[in-house]
């Protein structure tokens, strides 16, 4: 039934209070202790990772995150022992069978203090820039992360030689330089065959000077690339006075926080010593000479098959005068913003316990505080801890995580699921596990410093992953605070969250909502969308500022919806005029074919499945007018079933994302049926045999453990990168036929459990 290989049991997961670090070896499970014997690896451990990593990604470039999950399953996993409610119908047998049996399994891979590990890899573009961290401040990973690293990046390598963007992806000039200046960083000789492809197709492609500005600037900190063909980061303009349009302030957190360090790096043109494997690798990459590349006329050179959103001419005007700025920059001025710069960056440092917002601006502030302070800093040294806590191990090596994990997300998810029907009572333990993970990631203190440093207010919000990160988000809110009043309601825990955090949640949920009256991620939107005319990124589109988005709406109002049930005395004035002014923004957003475009899953299936969740659970309660609701409701139903494949499932590609256009899978895939079929059954859609094919797909997918396979990637950001949620197989195949158990298995007994 499982097959754990030898070398997967040489890694094991370590975890406390959501922190995720995979060892070699431990010799312990103290999570401190986790790099005892890293460097001990001997030949035949090499030998073995070999064999037991290999991975063929022309089937499926997704892992299935089998290294965790199947130990997990051998240590865990039994056969569930609870009475199993019966039916008299033998097809709605099928559903509770399969349904207990999905539970079952699941439960088996929550960690003890509640939450679930999984796999958020997918971009290509991540471990690059940690490796190029480590290489620079001379702070190289022990022997057995690179080995392990090597095999990952080598599995993702494309047949032309090419990497992507992300696992699913063409091959890119950002892809392919990236990976293979990290492989050549990991000690891999130029001489090797699949370096030489991969050299091959850099060259036919027009050589490194065609990689897009973000790898421009990774190449430059690698003393690969003149700082002179770099577009000027114009590091004064963090001392702008703040009412002003363009002070760096406005700009989407992620995206000021990655060319914050950006321009403290840019500002003290930091760059590693040449040697010999940098003299070499100049040769390696470039179609030309190193010496004689203009290297200003680089400053907008991009591969065409890297482009995704084209430079505007406010963009080019503004990149003009300041690439002219620096001919004669004031060296005081420059001084006080690199200052000032570094305050900022010392802040986020402290603010999320060295974990940083994310992967990118980890690596850099890395960067940053190692050449501030020094290798042997305590500040460095806390930065170069953290750098574990990204990365993941799985049947195709190890990776870079998207974040330091899904760890709340995922969790608040995973409650809802098992909770739509009385069955999910049947694992109290399971949720009881949740709930105390839930109560612990509540954000309860506020920086001190927060304000100062432009931060969003955060008593009473949830982040995405873990409270140690410390950056709150709008839709993690909700979906915590939903998910703590599901558990409330089940009467399976004594409440640990009191009506004072309750209130304090719903306050910071209202502090989130725009002015259109829609919600963003992590703050208000903060300027207009004409800055998206500064947009640096050739890779990405709409960075510059925090936009309001289906999903974060919908979650945010379903989640009032529920206090408006639960406290209705609570601000209820307030609060039914946020709900109507997210309703109508959810509206507004509807294409003509009935869908919404999702921008952080893939896609139309998962944002159609929180619009119509908002919009019905709005219905009937005065917030809006009934019939346009039903209206939209009818459309949302009739894109769904226009689209529902022969086989009764749903499918799309990470294509729907960047072309923006609903893209058919070749086969169903088990997430996108199962939001079709919560969509459907939240609308109350009156063909019940619609949803007994999609059931059935469900069925016919999950494998004897209980599991269902990890198919297509299911995450997206910024409409062009796509990212791995291993747990959404699990979660929401459960969420559906839990709704279904409810909806239509109508023995009081079993939905009453």
């Amino acid at each position: 039934m499982l097959n754990v290989k030898p070398g997967w049991k040489n890694w094991q997961l370590l975890t406390e209070k959501g922190r995720q670090i995979w060892a070699f070896k431990p010799g312990s499970n103290n999570i401190n202790e986790h790099l005892q014997n890293a460097d001990s690896i001997t030949d035949e451990d090499i030998a073995q990772f070999a064999e037991d990593f290999q991975f063929d990604k022309s089937g499926n470039p997704n892992s299935g995150d089998k290294v965790f999950r199947n130990q997990a399953a051998e240590a865990k996993f039994q056969q569930f022992t609870g009475q199993i409610p019966q039916s008299k119908n033998p097809d709605e047998q099928k559903v509770i069978d399969a349904l207990i049996k999905g539970m079952n399994y699941y439960a088996c891979l929550q960690c003890e203090d509640g939450h679930w590990p999984g796999d958020y890899g997918g971009p290509l573009f991540l471990l690059p820039g940690l490796l190029i961290a480590a290489y620079i401040s001379d702070t190289p990973f022990p022997k057995a992360h690179r080995e392990m690293m090597k095999l990952y990046l080598f599995n993702h390598q494309n047949k032309d030689g090419g990497w992507g963007m992300h696992i699913e992806g063409e091959s890119t000039m950002f892809g392919t330089v990236m990976q293979y200046v990290s492989l050549r960083l990991l000690g891999v000789d130029k001489d090797d065959q699949r370096l030489t492809k991969a050299r091959t197709w850099i060259k036919t492609n027009g050589g490194a000077t065609g990689i897009p500005s973000w790898g421009k600037f990774y190449l430059a900190v690698l003393n690969l690339y003149d700082w002179q063909g770099f577009n000027s980061l114009f590091p004064e303009m963090w001392l702008f006075p703040k009412w002003l349009p363009v002070h760096p302030w406005r700009y989407w957190c992620h995206t000021r926080m990655v060319y914050l360090p950006m321009a403290y790096c840019y500002a003290q043109r930091i760059k590693a010593p040449e040697n010999e494997l940098i003299l070499s690798l100049r040769e390696e990459i470039y179609s030309e000479d190193f010496a004689s590349i203009d290297w200003p006329k680089q400053r907008n050179a991009v591969c065409e098959k890297d482009c995704y959103t084209t430079p505007s001419p406010v963009l080019k005007w503004m990149n003009f005068f300041t690439n002219n700025y620096e001919k004669f920059r004031c060296a005081w001025l420059r001084k006080k913003a690199t200052d000032y710069i570094l305050k900022y960056l010392n802040a986020e440092d402290e603010q999320t316990s060295y974990i940083n917002i994310g992967p990118v601006n980890q690596a850099i502030n890395s960067i940053c505080i190692w050449h501030a302070y020094g290798k042997d800093s305590t500040q460095f040294k806390k930065h170069a801890a953290r750098w574990y806590d990204y990365l993941w191990v799985a049947e195709d090596g190890m990776k870079m995580n998207g974040y330091n994990g899904s760890q709340l997300w995922d969790t608040a998810f995973a409650s809802r699921a098992m909770l739509e029907s009385g069955l999910g009572k049947l694992f109290p333990e399971t949720v009881a596990k949740s709930y105390r993970f839930i109560e612990l990631a509540q954000i309860k203190a506020e920086h001190p410093t927060h304000a100062e440093f432009f931060r969003h207010p955060m008593i009473g919000s949830w982040p995405f992953s873990t409270p140690e990160n410390g950056w709150p988000v709008a839709d993690c809110t909700a979906e915590g605070l939903s998910a703590a009043l599901a558990i409330h309601h089940s009467g399976l825990v004594e409440p640990a969250i009191d009506e004072q955090r309750i209130k304090q949640a719903v306050d910071v949920i209202l502090s989130y909502q725009n002015t259109d009256g829609g919600w963003a991620t992590y703050e208000l939107t903060r300027a207009s969308k004409w800055l998206e005319k500064l947009n640096p990124s050739e890779v990405f589109a709409d960075i510059m500022i925090d936009y309001s988005w289906t999903e974060c709406t919908a979650a945010c109002v379903i989640s009032l919806l529920e206090i408006q049930d639960t406290y209705p005395d609570y601000k209820s004035g307030e609060i039914r005029k946020a709900i109507s002014a997210g309703i109508n923004f959810i509206l507004e957003q509807q294409k003509p074919d009935g869908s919404w475009y999702g921008g952080w899953a893939v896609c139309f299936t998962y944002a159609t499945w929180f619009g119509v969740e908002a919009i019905s659970k709005a219905k009937g309660k005065g917030y809006y007018d009934d019939a346009v609701l039903m209206t939209s409701i009818n459309k949302a139903c009739a894109f769904l079933v226009d689209n529902q494949k022969a086989d009764g499932g749903w499918g799309e590609t990470f294509e729907s994302c960047s072309k923006l256009v609903y893209t058919e899978a070749a086969t169903s895939q088990v997430i996108n049926t199962a939001w079709a079929l919560l969509t459907l059954m939240a609308a109350d859609f009156g063909d019940k045999k619609i949803m007994e094919a999609g059931i059935k797909v469900l069925l016919n997918r999950q494998t004897d453990t209980g599991d269902w396979p990890q198919e297509n990637i299911s995450g997206v950001f910024n409409y062009n990168c796509m990212i791995t949620y291993a747990n959404y197989r699990n979660i929401f195949p459960i969420w559906a036929l839990s709704r279904y158990c409810n909806r239509y298995i109508k023995d009081k007994k079993i939905n009453a459990v």
